[in-house]
């Protein structure tokens, strides 16, 4: 049969201009999304929150460039910094009132600008306890990153089955890492304490009570450096609060008194208690992106079909599922 000559057409000629012009963006948003995160990381670093929050809740980009530290001839570039912020929600800004000292030589644009907080940054200002700046820190960074170039390359790994990709690239797991790496686990560490202060701070103020007030004792298992602990025995005083970790981090754990830190390993020993509390086990878009994030140290996100599952097969007679936080939910199992 004779070969036709006609080429096959190209892909992009049953797409209109419009089409094409959405899917470059799209593309474009995608790979540019790293640099948003550098932005913010580049904003927490320079204090910029900080900064804001001590002036009231509002400041001028001289009054930035000046407690920041920064010289003068930077002041353009600081202002697409926060330019790119403020579209993506981190700050918001307006001009400053007729009657301010501010003249408008003090901005490039000619035109004086107050930039003010939004809840997203006011959670990023490092004077209050709920401040997710440390947890920032923990994720936006090199070792972090540097994992997810290997991707591919797991995936095509015959020994996938047996290893994360965050081990094929630095030659050991998750845990054993923060084990050996002082300053990794510091960034860890800092950054469990911080997402427990937001959680728990919400979590008590809608919930507490209906889930602690018959309690007389609780065991917070892998619980760190006790945020958890030190925020419900503070809300709850008669609830003898302990903490389960390992040495090294039990060896940095701050010593307040308002909690027990004990030594030990949950897959070996927990201590008696009236509940056993789990925060955060490794195991919409956002739901998609964290699952994927988890797959790094091989974790994953479990559906409530999954934790049924695994929560009889364990014996457990009954289970109930409080949604108290976005996609965050308390998980209380009966035995």
């Amino acid at each position: 049969m004779a070969r036709s000559n006609s080429k096959a057409p190209r892909n992009m000629d049953a797409l209109s201009t419009g089409d094409l012009m959405q899917a470059e963006r799209q593309l474009y948003n995608h790979s540019f999304s790293y640099v948003k995160s550098m932005a913010l990381k580049c904003a927490v670093d320079l204090g910029i929150p900080n900064i804001i929050h001590r002036r009231g809740g509002s400041a001028t980009l001289s009054d930035l460039t000046a407690a920041a530290g920064i010289h003068s001839s930077r002041m353009p570039y600081l202002q697409r910094l926060m330019n790119l912020l403020t579209i993506s929600g981190i700050f918001t800004k307006s001009h400053a009132p007729d009657d301010s000292c501010l003249t408008s030589s003090e901005t490039p644009s000619g035109v004086a600008v107050l930039y003010k907080l939004t809840p997203a940054s006011y959670l990023l200002a490092s004077d209050d306890v709920t401040s997710m700046s440390s947890m920032l820190n923990f994720l936006v960074r090199p070792l972090t990153f540097n994992t997810f170039f290997d991707m591919h390359t797991w995936f095509k790994d015959e020994q996938a089955t047996e290893t994360s990709f965050f081990e094929m690239t630095h030659g050991c797991n998750r845990w054993e890492m923060t084990r050996r790496n002082a300053e990794d686990n510091r960034f860890f560490n800092d950054a469990m304490v911080a997402d427990s202060n937001l959680v728990m701070e919400i979590f008590l103020r809608e919930s507490g009570h209906k889930i602690f007030g018959g309690l007389n004792s609780l065991v917070d298992v892998g619980g760190g450096h006790g945020a958890v602990s030190v925020a419900i025995a503070k809300a709850f005083p008669h609830i003898k609060c302990s903490v389960l970790d390992l040495p090294h981090v039990v060896d940095q754990a701050p010593g307040n008194g308002t909690v027990q830190f004990i030594v030990g390993d949950m897959f070996k020993f927990i201590p008696q208690a009236d509940a056993v509390l789990l925060k955060d086990i490794m195991s919409s878009e956002t739901q998609a992106l964290l699952d994927l994030f988890m797959m790094y140290i091989d974790g994953v996100e479990r559906n409530e079909h999954a934790w049924a599952k695994i929560f009889h097969q364990a014996g457990f007679r009954d289970y109930k599922i409080v949604s108290v936080l976005g996609m965050r939910s308390v998980i209380e199992v009966y035995p």
